[in-house]
């Protein structure tokens, strides 16, 4: 079988049609390879652990579990939800840690692989697919104990439960945007990291997750504002039977995202092969 040759030469131009068509070439051409990835990281997350794949859940479980006790202890008042806050605070918890798990992913796969990147040459396409896989894979875990809550507290089975695993998909592809972007920052720094786990903490006091808008003040302005808000709303109604009051901010949102995420993977593919050189 013949080898493949590769020129690689200075060009004055660079072509964003170009790089997108490649970029999608090698993700289609290492879908294999994505896929032995995330097997491979996947096994490694949960082989010497005492819990196993229980951690997928336990951290948006304990957070919520935090809200209840508050709320229920009278330690702080929260606006009416219209559903039971049990399932109010777990699926806004587990839809955020969703979220912050796709903003992250891409930066964690990429930095796991530094020894390969450094010693082979293959699409690095490869590692954010397989950081959605691996992402994907735990939020599946997360989903069915979310299901188990919706019926556990009297909910019961909507037709719009079905739809939830595509909106689910919206808030993955969102965080998966933001994440190329601040990936070779990532990589180059590593108070970025922090900076990035630092400031979704505090974002998350700023949207909707435990707690309603509120109808009045400051913060209604800035939670309303919130990119994220109609997220998390329109996720957790589609899973619990609700209007999706914010179906169209939604729905705007996803619009501006799609070109913000290809525009990412063409800055993912311009930068990581500088930063491995560096």
């Amino acid at each position: 079988m013949a080898l493949e040759t590769r020129v690689y030469q200075k060009e004055n131009r660079l072509h964003f049609g170009k790089l997108l068509k490649a970029s999608l070439h090698d993700i289609y051409a290492s879908r294999f390879l994505s896929k032995q990835l995330a097997i491979r990281d996947i096994s490694a997350q949960y082989r010497q652990s005492y819990l196993g794949i229980l951690w997928a859940f336990i951290t948006p479980l304990v957070t919520a579990l935090v809200w209840i006790l508050l709320k229920n202890s009278g330690t702080v008042r929260l606006s009416p939800t219209g559903i039971p806050y049990p399932v109010y605070a777990f699926a806004g918890t587990l839809i955020w840690s969703i979220i912050t798990d796709s903003i992250n992913a891409p930066m964690a796969s990429t930095n796991s692989a530094k020894g390969l990147l450094t010693k082979l040459n293959f699409p690095k396409e490869a590692l954010v697919i397989s950081g959605i896989y691996k992402l994907l894979f735990n939020s599946a875990i997360k989903v069915l104990l979310l299901v188990v809550f919706v019926f556990a507290f009297g909910i019961g089975f909507h037709w719009s439960l079905l739809l939830f695993p595509f909106i689910l998909l919206g808030a993955v592809l969102i965080g998966t945007a933001i994440g190329l972007f601040i990936t070779p920052f990532g990589m180059l720094y590593k108070d970025i990291g922090k900076l990035i786990s630092f400031g979704l903490t505090f974002l998350m006091y700023v949207t909707p997750v435990v707690y309603a808008i509120p109808k009045d003040g400051v913060m209604k302005m800035v939670m309303t504002y919130n990119p994220l808000t109609p997220i998390i709303l329109t996720t957790r109604d589609f899973v619990t039977g609700q209007h999706p009051e914010h179906l169209s901010y939604f729905l705007v949102v996803m619009g501006c995202c799609i070109p913000l995420f290809v525009i990412g993977l063409v800055f993912y593919r311009l930068s990581i092969p500088i930063i491995v050189e560096r």
